[in-house]
């Protein structure tokens, strides 16, 4: 049977300015991604390194509890003091009530310690306390990933962005259990902790002409099929490396290059109208609380 395994794979890289953590994170929904991010920022940090790059490129979401931790253990307790992670919004209906279980709306804080997905409920979790991050993306790093990026932008943590514009999905959902079926409908939209969430249109590194993205330091950058994920000289890792050391972007890739993933004889690969559906519901934010640790 194939495993998922949500960080697929990471490595530390030297350079001549420190040490640099790669991540290449796929989802952040099963239970198991906790202690999988948990384990590896533990080994980052005893490694000593100065800067980090999450590769969100394929990345459509998952359990936003789990965004929040990874979160934290970027920017470290000093830099969350006395802020959320995110802030949940309704529509004017249903005033400081959550409409779905009838719960006080109280904002998502940067959880700190273990929340019993996959680690121990309280358990004490590594932090890296950075003043930036590089993250990789594409039109497939969504909702709880860009949240990440959201997340980090609101307590002034410098997010570079390099690669493609993020789907644009500010929204998630509470699993509603019915008669046997489940239902996944968009409930509410998530806000950072300046109050801003609106990204339907997503995030575009600075250098891009996408219209209505929001803009963040970084480069436009093609997807590299001829390199594996994780190689050094793969175009989005290098030029986010070259960016780290010099602060310039490689020549923007032209508006008519697809960032889709191409199949050997060009054609995009198209999933099947049930992997679609299954794509899109894991693009959604789960609010979904972790075994004997509900969410705060």
């Amino acid at each position: 049977a194939l495993v998922e395994q949500p960080v697929n794979r990471y490595a530390v890289l030297p350079t001549p300015t420190g040490n640099v953590g790669y991540i290449l994170l796929n989802t952040f929904s099963p239970y198991s991604t906790e202690k999988a991010l948990v384990d590896t920022i533990a080994s980052m940090k005893t490694q000593g390194v100065n800067d980090v790059v999450l590769d969100l490129r394929y990345n459509g979401g998952g359990l936003l509890a789990i965004a929040s931790q990874l979160s934290y253990m970027v920017a470290g307790p000093t830099r969350i003091s006395g802020h959320v992670f995110e802030r949940l919004r309704f529509n004017a209906a249903a005033g400081n009530s959550n409409p779905v279980n009838g719960a006080t709306n109280s904002p998502t804080p940067f959880y700190t310690s273990g929340l019993g997905f996959s680690v121990s409920n309280g358990a004490a979790i590594s932090t890296l306390d950075l003043p930036r991050v590089f993250v990789l993306s594409t039109s497939r790093t969504c909702s709880a990933s860009e949240s990440v990026i959201n997340g980090l932008r609101g307590i002034d943590v410098e997010v570079i962005q390099i690669g493609g514009t993020t789907c644009g999905k500010p929204y998630g959902f509470y699993p509603d259990d019915n008669c046997g079926e489940t239902y996944f409908t968009i409930q509410f939209q998530g806000v950072n902790d300046k109050g801003f969430g609106e990204y339907p249109d997503g995030f575009a590194p600075s250098n891009t002409s996408t219209a209505n993205a929001v803009k963040v330091n970084g480069c436009a950058v093609a997807d590299d099929f001829s390199r594996e994920l994780g190689d050094t000289s793969e175009a989005m890792l290098a030029a986010a490396l070259s960016y780290r050391a010099n602060g310039t972007c490689p020549l923007p890739p032209p508006a008519s290059i697809s960032v889709a993933r191409v199949s050997i004889d060009g054609e995009a690969i198209k999933t099947s109208g049930r992997s679609e559906a299954v794509e899109i519901l894991r693009s959604m934010r789960d609010m979904s609380p972790p075994p004997a640790a509900g969410l705060r």
